[in-house]
């Protein structure tokens, strides 16, 4: 067995994982690694990924909120924050019906083909009033803002609410001025 990086920390569930994988390769999913962990693609886009933690091992399924669940399999792991991630569970290898798992697996592809997915919400991010009054105390510091895109617009804004002390948001106001006025983004040095 190569040694490959997974979500399998305490390499409990081995045999396990490789039985998924001997079923999953009989499907049209292209094997990957994201993340640190196996994760199946179809088209470049995510299906199912497969992992070994404490108590299980499982297969999650991106959008498996779009799945007709008939025997009752899926749970969510993140009720209230997981759209539609759906996770089944295993704790020996003598629960996974390879027919099975074989029909879900088809499903969540047909559902991908169909363009069933949950689209990312796009979170709008509010400046402070702290944000909003340092940066109109200069007209030019208004225009160099808004001149930059939402996405790094975003970055400064965060960059400086995100501070819990006044004193440290005015020494990051500080420290951001000059590279407002140079059209300069928070990151843009990280970036190629």
């Amino acid at each position: 067995m190569e040694d490959k990086k997974t979500w399998n920390r305490n390499q409990k569930w081995l045999e396990e994982i490789e039985l998924l994988k001997s079923i999953i390769v009989k499907t049209d999913l292209v094997e990957t690694t994201k993340w640190g962990g196996i994760v199946y693609t179809w088209n470049n886009r995510n299906i199912i990924g497969i992992g070994g933690f404490k108590d299980y091992f499982t297969i999650w399924f991106f959008n498996g909120v779009f799945l007709s669940d008939e025997k009752n399999v899926l749970v969510n792991a993140g009720e209230g924050v997981t759209k539609g991630l759906r996770q089944w569970r295993f704790t020996s290898k003598e629960e996974v019906n390879e027919k099975l798992v074989l029909h879900y697996v088809k499903q969540a592809i047909e559902n991908e083909k169909n363009g069933l997915s949950i689209k990312p919400e796009k979170k709008e991010v509010k400046p402070s009033d702290f944000f909003l009054s340092k940066l109109n105390e200069d007209k030019n510091l208004v225009e160099k803002f808004n001149a930059f895109s939402p996405f790094k617009q975003k970055e400064f804004i965060e960059y400086i609410d995100s501070a819990k002390q006044e004193k440290t948001k005015l020494d990051r106001f500080e420290k951001i001025k000059p590279m407002l006025l140079a059209n300069i983004g928070l990151n843009d040095k990280y970036r190629k």
